[in-house]
């Protein structure tokens, strides 16, 4: 592989304005305390503490995933021959594509419930604020897939990850609800704190949208774009009640192994994997009762029940979503 290319280390340069604005924002809700019956969720004390709780763990749990997801990167690099430059006019182009990719690997994570079992950690706190953006999970392991098409066109893998961290920067100043709705055009083209107040909550009509890193273009291109109009509640659609960081991060895991050992068959547990988070198997038709007599007629039909929308512990959204009914 060729030098690895001189690219700075946004995360780490950007770690004293989270704190700053961390603080400001802590300092004005203390300032401007919410009314008890206003729909701002503000801070909690245990809870920003579990926030703080999972960003450190996922920078340890992070860099050993790293060591395989760079193996592969660095192995399918070498195979392929195309070239991406690392110049300055090639840096917009890749962060769009690494962008498109987001979009994508975001909402795989929302309709596929063992990705959503990584996912779910983020979306988990019933707060909203930039300690939110700090809630990410141990198990990152399942993003790389969706990035290989990135390394096969020829971008280096120092390349992607600088773009991610870019994107994961600027993600951070979204998670506040001291920011209002931001002139049209910047609406309309980018991921801002209106658009992802929407992506987490709970509610039906706001599950499973706006999955945009930096851009929202994609989510209306793509038919995820729901604008926000109604006060958000956060958290999951069945909430956990847990500060505990290890039971955050893990909850869904368990739930799913819980439902594997129920399945009664490989197509249930193949459906409590692969499917939505909210997917139930359906349940046969009850045999209908015999007749009584000769003259005795049916009353009908007797339909199998539906498909449920309940979600198991900690499952994520369950309502309406763009692709599927299935979200950090």
């Amino acid at each position: 592989m060729p030098s690895v290319p001189n690219l700075p280390d946004v995360v780490l340069w950007s770690i004293p304005a989270f704190l700053l604005l961390t603080v400001l924002e802590m300092v004005s809700h203390r300032l401007r305390p919410e009314e008890p019956d206003s729909p701002v969720a503000g801070y909690e004390a245990r809870d920003a503490a579990t926030n703080l709780s999972m960003g450190l763990g996922s920078l340890f749990f992070d860099a050993l995933w790293k060591i395989p997801i760079v193996a592969v990167y660095s192995a399918v690099y070498a195979l392929t021959p195309l070239r991406i430059p690392v110049e300055w006019w090639t840096l917009l182009p890749m962060l769009l594509a690494q962008d498109f990719f987001y979009y994508w690997s975001h909402r795989g994570h929302h309709v596929v419930r063992i990705l959503w079992a990584c996912h779910v950690v983020h979306h988990s706190s019933r707060k909203f604020n930039l300690t939110t953006a700090l809630r990410q999970p141990w198990t990152s392991l399942t993003g790389w897939p969706f990035y290989l098409p990135l390394i096969v066109l020829g971008m280096h893998p120092a390349a992607l990850a600088f773009c991610h961290s870019v994107n994961l920067v600027y993600q951070f100043w979204i998670h506040t609800e001291r920011i209002g709705r931001l002139p049209r055009p910047v609406e309309y083209v980018f991921n801002t704190p209106s658009h992802h107040r929407v992506h987490h909550a709970s509610q039906g009509s706001y599950l499973d949208r706006n999955f945009g890193g930096i851009l929202i273009v994609w989510d209306r291109v793509f038919g995820s774009f729901a604008p926000e109009t109604e006060p958000c509640v956060y958290g999951l659609t069945k909430n956990i009640d847990t500060y505990n960081p290890l039971r955050v991060a893990t909850h869904e895991y368990a739930a799913i192994a819980r439902d594997l050992r129920a399945a009664r068959d490989w197509r249930e547990a193949a459906g409590r994997l692969f499917r939505g988070p909210g997917w139930q198997p359906r349940v046969p038709a009850p045999a209908p009762a015999p007749a009584s007599g000769p003259a005795s007629t049916a009353s009908g039909p007797v339909p199998g029940a539906s498909r449920t929308a309940g979600t198991a512990e900690g499952a994520g959204p369950a309502g309406p979503g763009p692709s599927v009914s299935a979200a950090s």
